[in-house]
């Protein structure tokens, strides 16, 4: 009886056995990657990201000072109108530094959504439209807004005379000889705002240009703190650095078998990778895909409006406040100008972290994911350009690219 026992537990076992080793070379079949898919995978990867680049517009864009006092400043509501308004009130440090609104507020309501700042050093351009070419010029546009912080570079000169002035002058040298009691400090170069202009063209020209230097030189101290805002490694990059390695079971452990389909309709049949690519998951570019203006809102015409702008900015790469030579300033030299080619389009966003951060889209249409994979799905043919032809994507696909796109998620790293 005993023997028959031990007989039948070892049938049992060979044939358990036998289910087994199908079953799991079934499972792991998932995780099988073509050599030219490792090429993407690798590429995805936040190993494959660089070192964090110095901007050559920014002397300072690297100095931990700049970037200890731009931290201060990102977060000082003093620098506002109404003294409510800081950098962070749109770009919340615990919220992975982008608000939750479909239109950033400020003073009052933008026509836009946030953009998040996540890795923003390695971008050529900024905001939706890309209308500034480096993070201090982009740092100095909403200061001068009347809807975001409503201020101007003279208050600015105010703020820092009686708040910063021994952390500005230990990296920018001594602060200009300007009685403020003497400057109208509403005064800033607005066509928006007649009052302001008025009283800007009144200053003298010295002291316009010593008002607008330190104005220049707070945009470059914040772009050091915000150059140091970047992603550390999600679900996908331990997926991708045990598939590097060899190693099975931590791949298993990385992402479920749903999120392993959904990444391979992420470089596959979805072609997310058309615009989504590199280790921040974004090529930097401009895109019409053809989102809905809102009912709400004037028309938008995105890139097409903002070539002028940034070529025409008193802080871009070629201005006399950039600290390059104009052989560092090849991508505004050499910029796209054919307006045609990019009415509507816009930037196309970093998805780290992006399932943090709805609603989605330019001007916050899509309040979720799922609202977003479907509008790829359901374009029409005339409506898709090349980028965006998805492959007749199923309802369970979208479930996978949606729980793929929930694994880019991870803590955000800046300098403290």
């Amino acid at each position: 009886m005993r023997g028959y026992a031990v007989t039948l537990c070892c049938s049992l076992f060979i044939c358990w056995g036998l289910f087994l080793v199908p079953f799991t070379t079934h499972a792991m079949d998932l995780h099988q990657w073509s050599e030219q898919e490792k090429i993407v995978l690798n590429s995805l990867w936040i190993g494959s990201l660089p070192p964090l680049p110095e901007d050559p517009s920014n002397k300072y864009s690297a100095d931990p000072k700049a970037a200890a006092f731009g931290k201060k400043l990102f977060f000082d509501i003093r620098l506002s109108g109404n003294l409510k308004v800081s950098c962070a009130t749109c770009h919340p440090s615990n919220m992975n530094f982008a608000d939750n609104l479909p239109l950033a507020h400020g003073m009052g309501t933008t026509s836009r959504r946030t953009m998040p700042l996540v890795g923003a050093a390695y971008f050529t351009w900024f905001f939706w439209d890309g209308r500034k070419d480096s993070l201090w010029a982009q740092a100095l546009g909403p200061i001068e807004s009347p809807v975001e912080h409503g201020f101007t570079r003279t208050q600015c000169v105010s703020v820092i005379t009686e708040n910063y002035k021994d952390e500005y002058e230990g990296i920018f040298g001594p602060l200009p000889l300007i009685s403020l009691g003497d400057l109208p400090l509403y005064a800033k170069p607005s066509f928006e705002e007649p009052r302001a202009l008025k009283a800007w063209v009144s200053i003298p020209r010295e002291k316009k240009e010593a008002i607008t230097l330190v104005y220049v030189n707070m945009g470059k101290a914040i772009a050091a703190f915000v150059r140091t805002i970047v992603p550390t490694p999600s679900r996908l990059d331990e997926y991708v650095e045990a598939l590097i390695n060899d190693d099975a079971p931590a791949m298993l452990k990385s992402m479920t078998n749903d999120e392993v389909k959904g990444l391979r309709l992420f470089i596959g049949k979805a072609k997310c990778t058309n615009c989504h690519s590199g280790p921040l998951l974004t090529n930097g570019s401009f895109h019409n895909i053809g989102v809905p203006q809102p009912d709400n809102l004037p028309r938008d015409n995105g890139r097409s409006e903002a070539i002028a702008k940034v070529l025409a900015d008193e802080f871009s790469c070629l201005s006399r406040f950039s600290d390059a030579r104009p052989a560092d300033c090849a991508e505004l030299r050499f910029i796209d100008t054919d307006t045609y080619k990019y009415i509507g389009a816009f930037k196309t966003p970093t998805l780290r972290n992006v399932a943090e951060r709805a609603p989605f889209m330019h001007a916050g249409q899509f309040a979720t994911l799922r609202q977003v994979l479907e509008f790829y799905r359901d374009l029409k043919p005339e409506q898709r350009s090349a980028d965006l032809e998805h492959g007749g994507l199923t309802d369970l696909e979208l479930e996978q690219l949606e729980a793929f796109l929930r694994t880019l998620s991870s803590p955000l790293k800046f300098a403290e």
